[in-house]
């Protein structure tokens, strides 16, 4: 990959340093390569239970930001600890001092990657005798069920608020309550205790998937949630306040379309919901992670490059190129680098994200 203008990196550089002064933290961006910048935005995937060399190779010249780990990756606690370590090893050599993101779906229930705790799924917590317990017992029992096989984000818990039995969510068990005040107590109590547990936790789905019927899954089709905005506001977003007073490191936004907000995009890909309402509105500062980049939801938005370029533009933080292939994760990094180097992508949003996504790593050492 080329390298991006004298000029260019003088103003980067400026602008970062301006910020450092202001802020005294580090900003490891003004010293990486477009491609090693661009790489820090990206969370990798492989098939199988063995890490292709390819994907062991972006990890040591400083070219990712993680890996997440589906079912077909773990046969076991040790054989994925076996694994992380061999990650890790390679990180070790890496120009950027930061502890991979290594993250998994261990939301409880029916949506496990690794056996062990949450054994409970959200509706099972949200219907037990003593809720908020339960809750806070799940997300220590997630925390330490990931770190003792390396791991040290969990892409939970879901907020979503379910409205009918069967439904989207909750045919899995995956939304606490109706309640929007429940789920949010819940989702910040399992927040909490796990990330006191030394894992971070994502929020998802923003602004909520709990409207979506049984057939509304946004992995396979495009889906429109047509809710009102007030309802949205009252219902589907209510809960994340709560856990922005936890402190949630990561919010996952949707792939769902929200009318109400942006008729013309999915709310991943949309500067008004992650830009206006998650940032502007609720106050998030942590960092923004997609849904799985490969969504069937995102089929009118070409290949992998321009859904990353698309997803970086609106505001996502991190790129969760989910499909099994380390090929795509290289196909989104590659496509930001030529739309940051054109100008496409605004440099100064791009490292900003770029730093964002080092701060979470450094919290994790």
């Amino acid at each position: 990959m080329g390298s991006l203008g004298r000029w260019a990196r003088v103003a980067v550089a400026i602008a970062l340093g301006a910020m450092f002064a202001l802020t005294g933290t580090s900003h490891a961006a003004a010293s990486l390569t477009p491609r090693q910048l661009a790489g820090q935005r990206v969370i990798y995937s492989y098939p199988g239970l063995t890490p292709p060399q390819s994907l062991l190779d972006r990890i040591r010249t400083g070219e990712a930001a993680g890996v997440i780990f589906f079912g077909e990756n773990i046969s076991g606690t040790q054989q994925i600890a076996s694994v992380i370590a061999q990650l890790d090893a390679a990180n070790a050599a890496s120009p950027v001092k930061q502890p991979l993101l290594l993250m998994t779906d261990q939301e409880g229930g029916k949506v496990r990657r690794l056996p062990g705790e949450p054994t409970l799924s959200e509706k099972q917590i949200g219907a037990s005798a003593d809720p908020v317990a339960a809750a806070t017992q799940a997300g220590t029992g997630a925390a330490q069920n990931l770190k003792s096989a390396g791991m040290n984000v969990n892409l939970a818990p879901v907020l979503d608020v379910y409205r009918t039995e069967g439904d989207f969510d909750d045919q899995y068990g995956r939304s606490y309550s109706k309640d929007p005040a429940v789920a949010g107590n819940l989702g910040k109590a399992f927040i909490t205790a796990q990330q006191q547990g030394g894992v971070a936790a994502a929020a998802k789905h923003f602004p909520g998937l709990g409207s979506a019927t049984a057939d509304q899954n946004t992995d396979e089709t495009a889906v429109t949630m047509n809710v009102p905005l007030q309802e949205l506001r009252d219902v589907d977003e209510a809960p994340y306040p709560a856990a922005l007073s936890a402190g949630v490191k990561l919010v996952m936004v949707s792939w769902a379309t929200y009318p109400a907000l942006d008729a013309g995009h999915p709310a991943g890909l949309s500067a008004k919901v992650v830009r206006d309402e998650l940032r502007g509105r609720l106050g998030f500062g942590g960092v923004t992670v997609t849904d799985a980049l490969e969504a069937g939801s995102l089929r009118a938005y070409g290949a992998t490059g321009p859904r990353a370029v698309a997803a970086a533009s609106a505001g996502m933080d991190l790129i969760l190129a989910s499909a099994r292939d380390a090929a795509q994760g290289d196909d989104a990094a590659d496509a930001m680098v030529s739309a940051l180097q054109s100008g496409q992508l605004n440099e100064a949003d791009f490292t900003a994200a770029a730093d964002r996504v080092d701060a979470l790593r450094g919290s994790l050492g």
